[in-house]
């Protein structure tokens, strides 16, 4: 089968398309042909040599497909070859086929597109779990959101929305931030021209974020406690500016939060397997009804999968980028 594997890292990291040996799916797995694969910031990490795959995982890039069960391995119950899915992979999702464990499989909405689906799962597992699971947010809270325009950002909007919070969402233009309001964000804030500190406090009445949910890291650590209401809970997803930062504790003690980094990658199979299943339990139902979908900035050819991590780079994309075989 063709794979875009890594054939240099670093700053200037290259995807080639290369034939590899099919894979074959061992005790609790199945096999699929993949319709799509999605895009991650962490597939770019992986290529400039920052993120390597966890151990026994393929160690070309992709965290997300759709696609069909063509073959089902041993000890695999409730799925069968023909099934359309979307899983959450450990990575190699930019192939023609890959194994994946069945308790990270999802069936594909039948209301959706099947190669468009592929831009749900991470999205989706990680915008649940860090908002809910980690970040309990709860109806008619306050919910920052930095990266909006992302294709967590996206996905996170619609969920809070659905869930009954007021969306607060930053983005890095005033048309961007627009696009935002156009999936359901509350308040809309051009982080370039806009101080969100300011602004989250203004339409909170004083009280500040329930929830901040970033991807920025060390540079917005200590605008992100000032804009904490007091019992808020900033959860850091991302590090996509600086790892290190200066934590105000007497902030932090006043205002009684706390602050939680998180992945998702690297976790054990088990809790990987739990936030499949919470995922398929509540917000499935969302996409079942409309109340949240993908949204796909571009489709690109697998062999093009170079150009397409030089869109995502761009800063231009809304939403995600797909890779299609």
């Amino acid at each position: 089968m063709r794979a875009v594997t890594i054939s240099a890292t670093g700053r200037s990291g290259k995807l080639s398309l290369s034939t590899i040996s099919d894979p074959v799916p061992a005790i609790g797995e199945v096999l699929v042909n993949v319709a799509a694969a999605g895009i991650n910031h962490a597939d770019l990490l992986q290529r400039a040599g920052h993120y390597p795959a966890p151990a026994g995982a393929p160690d070309w890039p992709g965290l997300e497909i759709s696609g069909e069960i063509t073959r089902v391995g041993p000890g695999v119950s409730g799925w069968r070859a023909g099934d359309r899915v979307v899983a959450l992979l450990d990575g190699g999702g930019y192939a023609d086929q890959v194994t994946v464990r069945a308790t990270q499989l999802l069936p594909a909405p039948r209301s959706l597109d099947l190669i468009d689906a592929a831009a749900l799962p991470e999205a989706m597992c990680t915008a649940w779990d860090n908002l809910v699971t980690v970040g309990g947010l709860r109806a008619g809270e306050w919910v920052l959101l930095h990266g909006g325009s992302g294709g967590v950002g996206t996905t996170a909007i619609q969920i809070a929305k659905a869930l009954g919070a007021r969306v607060a969402a930053t983005a890095g233009s005033p048309e961007r931030a627009a696009q935002c309001a156009d999936l359901g964000a509350d308040l809309p804030i051009d982080y370039r021209e806009q101080d969100f500190v300011e602004l989250v406090r203004e339409a909170s009445g004083g009280a500040g974020a329930d929830v901040v949910l970033d991807v920025v890291g060390a540079a917005y650590l200590v605008d992100n406690v000032r804009a904490l209401a007091r019992g808020g809970r900033l959860v850091v997803i991302g590090l996509q500016r600086g790892r290190r930062g200066e934590l105000d504790l007497g902030t932090l003690m006043a205002k009684r939060a706390t602050v939680t980094g998180t992945t998702l990658r690297s976790r054990p199979a088990e809790e990987k397997a739990a936030v499949v299943a919470a995922v398929r339990e509540h917000v499935w139902p969302m996409v079942d009804d409309g109340r949240v979908r993908p949204v796909v900035h571009a489709r690109l050819p697998l062999a093009e999968a170079q150009r397409a991590h030089e869109l995502l780079e761009s800063g231009e994309v809304f939403g995600k980028v797909l890779l299609v075989p």
